[in-house]
């Protein structure tokens, strides 16, 4: 049986060019979904910790951290 879903918000993680010398080169996968999660409780009062799984998408996928961030993070 399917269980139902809910989209609670649209959020973006910062972002910059994916490189070795750029911006977010040493913010971990991690950190980037956790930071969204806290944005998403503050924004809806939702319980994260209620959270199964995350709907995510990469735009510019560079090296492993950039290839299925959810999962990486995990």
């Amino acid at each position: 049986m399917s269980e139902p879903v809910y989209v609670y918000e649209a959020i973006r993680t910062p972002r910059s060019k994916g490189k070795s010398d750029g911006a977010l080169n040493e913010v971990k996968p991690i950190d980037l979904v956790t930071n969204l999660l806290i944005e998403m409780q503050r924004r809806t009062d939702l319980d994260t910790a209620r959270v199964e799984d995350l709907v995510m998408g990469c735009v510019a996928p560079v090296r492993e951290n950039g290839s299925v961030l959810p999962k990486i993070a995990h």
